[in-house]
């Protein structure tokens, strides 16, 4: 068995359920963690975070393969499958919490990003401008253990998960169809 360095990226497009949900589908990708990154309270809960006081946004924790999938492919994923026009909103869901922001965690990654939001922009892939924020890694904090593999578990039983979530997920399967697992 090879000995494969994996790397880890952040990034914070919405409500975490939707986010871990597509990520968690990549090949290369081999886990995915919802959590809380950029805010000011030391270890917030959920219900902390949701009053918009805290300053954290709902990130996932992306630990990925290099050798199968790179960072550039991580960010493309990540555009085409949020809103990176709407400030502190991703359809219903608004609040300082739903921003869409991207956690450097070293200069490779803060260049790839610039690049990448520069790329975006020059070639007007959006209508209105990109608010996407390229902010340094913080502090993670795992969110709760009932968030995790929150969509899985709970698909067909909560009504966001069927009329949020999945709406996402297909999307995202049909337009990365060779990027699944």
């Amino acid at each position: 068995m090879e000995n494969t360095v994996e790397k880890v990226a952040y990034v914070a497009g919405g409500c975490f359920w939707c986010v871990e949900a597509i990520f968690e589908n990549l090949k290369g990708v081999t886990k995915v963690l919802p959590g809380y990154m950029g805010g000011i309270t030391e270890n917030p809960t959920y219900e902390e975070v949701c009053t918009g006081n805290t300053g954290h946004a709902e990130v996932i924790k992306i630990v990925y393969d290099p050798t199968i999938i790179n960072y550039n492919q991580l960010l493309e994923v990540f555009f085409a499958t949020h809103n990176p026009t709407t400030l502190n909103r991703q359809g219903g869901d608004i609040g300082t919490q739903y921003r869409s922001e991207i956690f450097y965690t070293d200069q490779e990654q803060l260049e790839v990003a610039e690049e990448y939001l520069n790329i975006l922009t020059e070639e007007k892939v959006f209508d209105d401008p990109i608010v996407t924020r390229v902010s340094p890694v913080s502090a993670f904090y795992a969110a709760e253990d009932y968030h995790q593999r929150y969509f899985e578990r709970n698909a067909d039983k909560n009504p966001y998960c069927q009329l949020v979530v999945q709406p996402k997920v297909s999307k995202f399967k049909n337009k990365f169809s060779s990027k699944l697992k």
